[in-house]
């Protein structure tokens, strides 16, 4: 595994596919491939998704999308709790639709039941020609399924496979759950307590399989008590935070699966008297301002939000350029993560 680097926010615009070639010793056309799912030698995938994690390249989209672009309506669905992964999510797609004729329209489904979300598809399919679901909604199965009936393209984002009639643009959260799990273990900690996601996404279900695998590989026992449930809020954080260091042998750290999640453990933890990160770690997900906004900010997994917002924007257009044609364009596009360390983490007090 790839030693942890410090957070870097780089300008990525002036990076382009042929210095990311250039690096990884390939073919520009070698590089376009890989980003678009193509088939290449697993070794040059690697090599190559290596000089983009390094470059911090985000594609733009192929001229051939933006010509499809011309007068396309698109719509973003949301009933995200988590306001910080939302806003990075909605930033990536006024990027792109700046850049372009793409109409962006906005829909809030507010608690509705599988019924009021089929009706509330059939009424959109009418005035769009795609459709972006973000978590939770990503995993509709009634909204997929009467966005689908109706022909209209769609893409799940942060989700898993949920139809094979969709596309999705998601980070591999198995290994990013895994990934940090074992950053936590390497630093000592053998007491880690974690605070899951909602119980209904995907997403949450990998992070925490990681996590299990991470701590099972390092010989370490799953305490029940030691994981408690969330559903992205930051008010869900604080209560699962609350009972993991009520515990009568508290974990040395915690890793919650969203940022906002996070940063109220970081919260109870001082309201409770406790440093962070000498008495208590705290490592959180996604890599939001929620991660940052926080003190001391928090070691984080990134994920590229606005990057598999414009991934997301290209496979639509593509999809609705060949809406006529007999082929579809159905990807289940990977993008890649990495660990971001800050000042949360330290090795367990010694006490303990």
């Amino acid at each position: 595994m790839d030693k942890p680097k410090k957070s870097v926010r780089r300008k990525t615009s002036g990076v382009t596919i042929d210095e990311v070639a250039a690096l990884a010793g390939v073919s520009p056309m070698t590089v376009s491939r890989v980003i678009n799912q193509g088939k290449v030698r697993d070794v040059t995938r690697e090599r190559v998704m290596r000089a983009v994690r390094e470059l911090g390249y985000t594609p733009n989209l192929a001229a051939s999308s933006l010509a499809a672009a011309q007068h396309t309506r698109i719509a973003l669905i949301y009933t995200n709790p988590s306001g910080a992964y939302l806003r990075e999510l909605l930033v990536g797609l006024l990027r792109v639709a700046s850049n372009s004729a793409i109409q962006l329209v906005i829909d809030y489904w507010d608690n509705m039941d599988a019924d009021a979300e089929r009706k509330a598809a059939r009424a959109l399919a009418g005035r769009v020609d795609g459709v972006i679901l973000p978590p939770p909604l990503c995993e509709s199965q009634a909204a997929v399924t009467e966005l689908v009936k109706a022909g209209i393209p769609v893409v799940a984002i942060a989700s898993g496979r949920l139809s094979e009639d969709i596309s999705c643009v998601r980070i591999d959260d198995f290994h990013a759950g895994k990934e940090m799990a074992e950053h936590l273990i390497q630093q000592g900690h053998r007491r880690i307590g974690f605070i899951r996601g909602r119980k209904d996404l995907s997403a949450s279900a990998r992070r925490y399989d990681g996590f299990v695998t991470a701590l099972h590989e390092a010989g370490l026992d799953i305490e029940p008590g030691l994981v408690q449930q969330g559903d992205y809020t930051y008010r869900s954080g604080l209560s699962a935070a609350e009972k993991l260091l009520a515990h009568r042998r508290p974990p040395t750290a915690i890793f919650a699966s969203n940022d906002d999640m996070g940063a109220a453990a970081v919260s109870v933890a001082h309201r409770r008297g406790l440093d962070v990160p000498r008495d208590l770690s705290v490592v959180g997900f996604d890599d939001t301002s929620a991660a940052t906004t926080v003190w001391p900010e928090l070691t984080t997994i990134h994920q590229p939000i606005a990057s598999m917002a414009y991934a997301a924007i290209d496979i639509l257009l593509r999809s609705i350029r060949r809406r006529t044609d007999s082929t579809r364009v159905l990807m289940d596009h990977v993008v890649p993560h990495r660990l971001v360390t800050r000042d949360s983490v330290a090795a367990p007090p010694k006490r303990r």
